[in-house]
C-alpha cells in the first residue's frame, strides 16, 4: 500500500513540476526576474523534504532551538554572541556530518539524524539584523518552505521588524505558521502565560485560525531537562502533523499552493494589463467619435457659410436683375437713346456699364460682410477639434502604473507612449503647416504672409479667411466678367431678351460654381485635418494591437495553468 501511494504521489510530483516548468517559462516570458527566480527555486526543492524555515529576530535564539529540536548533542547550527553572516544554513539528512557551500548566501549541512529523513531544517538570519542582504535572502527562502517556524524572544515577542517580517509571509505567501517563545527559561514562571496569550491573540487578529503557540528553553532541553524544556509539545505536534508518512503530501500540496500563489500574482498583473488596455481602447474610441462629432459640427458650420453666402449672392444678383430688366425697358431705353444725343454719357451703354460696376461693389461688400460674419464660428469649430483632443491626450486613465508588481515594464513602455504622444501632439498644434491649405490651391497660396505670421491653431481663421476670399472673389470675379462681356455688346432693343438671359445664365452658373467648389473645399479642408489629428495615434494604435494579442495570450496560458493546479490538487485529495 506505501508503495502504491508513494507511486502516485511522484507522478502527481512529476505533474507539478511540469506545471511549475510552464510557469517558469511565463515568468521568463513577462520578464519578471525575481518571480522567475522564486519558482526556479521551487522547481529544485521539490524532491526535497518537507522544509521547515526557522525565522525571527537576530539573537531570538534560532539556531540554538535548532540545535535542541534536532538533539543531537552537537552544535550543528553556530551559535555566536553576534551575528555571524548573512548565510542561510539548511540541516538535511546525510550518512555523514558534512557543510557544503552552495554560494556566498546558502550552506547545506548533512547529518544522520532519524528526523532528517522526513523533514530540512533552514536556520535564517534575523529578520531585524543590519548585516547586509539578510532580509533579502531570507524572503527569497520563504516561497519554497512547508511550515515556517516563527521564534521570537519570550520575554519580549512583540518587536515591530519581527510582525511586519510576519505580515509579509502571512500576505505575500500564505505560508503555515507556528510560533515559537524561545529562551522562556530567561523569564519569571508567571509572567510567561501572558506573553503566551498575547502571541495568540495578536496572531488570531493578523487572520490566523487557532495558532500554534509553543513556549520553549532550548538550554533546558540541551541539558536534559526535557520535561520542562517545552519541546514534548512542540515535537507531538510534528509528529501528528508532519512526520509518519504525512510530510510528502504535505509538502505537494505546499508546492501547489506556492505555484498557485505565483501564478495568482501574474494573474492579477494580466487583469491590470487587461483593464488598462480596456481603458486605452475606450479612450482610443472616445477620441474617434469626438473626431467624428466635431467633423460633423464643422461641415454644418461649413454649410452655413456657404448658405449664407449664396443668401447674399442672391440678394444683390436678383435686384441687379430686375434693374437690368426695369432699364430694358421699350421706354427707358428710348429715353436713353434721346438723352444720349445730347450726353453720350446718357445711353444706354454707359447705363449698362455703371450698372456691371454697382453689382461688382455690391456683391463684393456683401459676400465680403457674410465671410466675416460666418469665418470666425468655422475657424471656433475647427479648432475645439484639436483642442478637445489635447485635452482628452492629458486626461487619458492610468491603471497600469510605473511601479506596477508584475508589469512595471509594460507601464513605462505604455507611459513613454502616452508621454509621446502628448508631446508630438502639441508640437503639432503650434505648427501653422498643420492647418494649411495649400493642397486645395495648387496654383495658388493664399494667406501666405499672414500665417508665416501666427502659430498652429491661431492660423485656422486667417487660412479660411483667405480660402473662402480666394474662392468666393475668383468666381464672382468670372461672372462679372462674363456680364461685363454681355453689356459690351448691347447694340439694340431686340438684344434685350439676349442680354437679360445672358445675365441669369452667368448668374447662375456662378452661383453653382460659388457653391460646388467653396463647399468642397471647405469640406475637404475639416476633413483633412480630422485625418491629420488622427495621424497623431498611430504609434498608440499600434500599441493597442500588439497589447491585445500579448494579453489575450497570457491570459489563456495562465488559465490553463490554473485549470492543471486545480486539476493535480484534486487528485492529490483522493491519495
Amino acid at each position: 500500500m506505501t508503495e502504491i501511494l508513494d507511486d502516485k504521489l511522484q507522478i502527481l510530483r512529476s505533474h507539478i513540476d511540469e506545471i511549475a516548468k510552464d510557469l517558469h517559462d511565463l515568468t521568463v516570458d513577462i520578464g519578471h526576474h525575481e518571480l522567475r527566480q522564486t519558482v526556479s527555486e521551487l522547481r529544485n526543492r521539490i524532491n526535497e523534504p518537507f522544509m521547515f524555515v526557522i525565522v525571527g529576530e537576530v539573537k531570538a535564539g534560532k539556531s540554538s532551538f535548532v540545535n535542541a529540536l534536532l538533539s543531537t548533542g552537537k552544535e550543528v547550527c553556530k551559535v555566536a554572541p553576534q551575528p555571524m553572516t548573512d548565510t542561510i544554513q539548511q540541516v538535511i539528512w546525510g550518512e555523514k556530518e558534512q557543510v557544503i557551500n552552495i554560494n556566498p548566501y546558502l550552506k547545506k549541512i548533512t547529518h544522520p539524524v532519524e528526523i532528517l529523513k522526513e523533514i530540512a531544517i533552514v536556520d535564517t538570519p534575523g529578520t531585524n539584523t543590519i548585516v547586509e542582504h539578510h532580509q533579502e535572502i531570507t524572503e527569497r527562502f520563504i516561497p519554497s518552505s512547508d511550515l515556517i517556524v516563527f521564534v521570537f524572544e519570550a520575554k519580549n515577542p512583540y518587536r515591530q521588524s519581527a510582525w511586519e517580517f510576519f505580515d509579509f509571509i502571512n500576505s505575500e505567501w500564505r505560508r503555515k505558521v507556528i510560533f515559537v517563545l524561545q529562551q522562556k527559561d530567561l523569564m519569571a514562571a508567571e509572567d510567561l502565560p501572558v506573553n503566551v496569550q498575547g502571541v495568540f491573540q495578536h496572531a488570531m487578529k493578523k487572520g490566523i485560525e487557532a495558532p500554534h503557540v509553543f513556549a520553549v528553553s532550548a538550554k533546558m532541553e540541551q541539558e536534559g531537562n526535557h520535561s520542562e524544556s517545552g519541546f514534548l509539545p512542540l515535537r507531538e505536534y510534528i509528529r501528528e502533523n508532519i512526520t509518519g508518512g504525512k510530510a510528502p503530501a504535505l509538502k505537494l500540496e505546499n508546492n501547489i499552493n506556492t505555484c498557485r500563489n505565483l501564478n495568482e500574482r501574474i494573474g492579477k498583473g494580466i487583469n491590470d494589463r487587461r483593464k488598462q488596455w480596456e481603458a486605452d481602447r475606450k479612450f482610443r474610441l472616445d477620441v474617434s467619435e469626438t473626431l467624428e462629432k466635431q467633423e460633423g459640427k464643422s461641415l454644418r458650420q461649413v454649410d452655413m457659410l456657404v448658405e449664407n453666402l449664396l443668401a447674399g449672392y442672391d440678394r444683390i444678383t436678383l435686384q441687379k436683375e430686375e434693374e437690368l430688366v426695369e432699364g430694358l425697358s421699350f421706354f427707358s431705353i428710348l429715353k436713353r437713346s434721346i438723352a444720349g444725343i445730347f450726353n453720350k454719357k446718357a445711353g444706354a451703354q454707359e447705363w449698362l456699364e455703371g450698372l456691371a460696376k454697382e453689382l461688382d461693389q455690391q456683391l463684393h461688400l456683401e459676400l465680403q460682410n457674410k465671410l466675416n460674419d460666418n469665418v470666425a464660428d468655422l475657424a471656433d469649430s475647427i479648432q475645439q477639434m484639436a483642442k478637445s483632443i489635447d485635452q482628452k491626450i492629458h486626461n487619458s486613465e492610468t491603471i497600469l502604473r510605473n511601479n506596477h508588481d508584475i508589469f512595471s515594464d509594460i507601464a513605462e513602455r505604455r507611459a513613454t507612449v502616452m508621454g509621446d504622444l502628448q508631446e508630438t501632439f502639441t508640437k503639432f498644434l503650434n505648427r501653422p503647416e498643420n492647418f494649411s491649405a495649400d493642397q486645395l490651391f495648387p496654383d495658388k497660396k493664399p494667406g501666405t504672409a499672414s500665417i508665416a505670421t501666427g502659430s498652429g491653431l491661431a492660423v485656422v481663421g486667417i487660412i479660411i479667411a483667405a480660402v473662402t476670399k480666394v474662392a468666393v472673389f475668383d468666381i464672382t470675379g468670372g461672372v462679372l466678367t462674363a456680364i461685363g462681356v454681355l453689356f459690351a455688346g448691347f447694340t439694340s432693343a431686340a438684344k434685350k431678351r439676349k442680354i437679360v438671359d445672358g445675365f441669369k445664365r452667368e448668374v447662375e452658373k456662378g452661383r453653382t460654381q460659388l457653391q460646388e467648389e467653396l463647399s468642397t473645399k471647405l469640406r475637404s479642408y475639416v476633413t483633412n485635418i480630422k485625418l491629420k489629428i488622427d495621424a497623431n495615434f498611430e504609434d498608440f494604435d499600434a500599441m493597442l494591437d500588439r497589447e491585445e494579442i500579448q494579453v489575450t495570450t497570457l491570459e489563456e496560458r495562465q488559465g490553463g495553468i490554473e485549470g492543471r493546479l486545480i486539476n493535480v490538487e484534486n487528485e492529490l485529495k483522493t491519495v
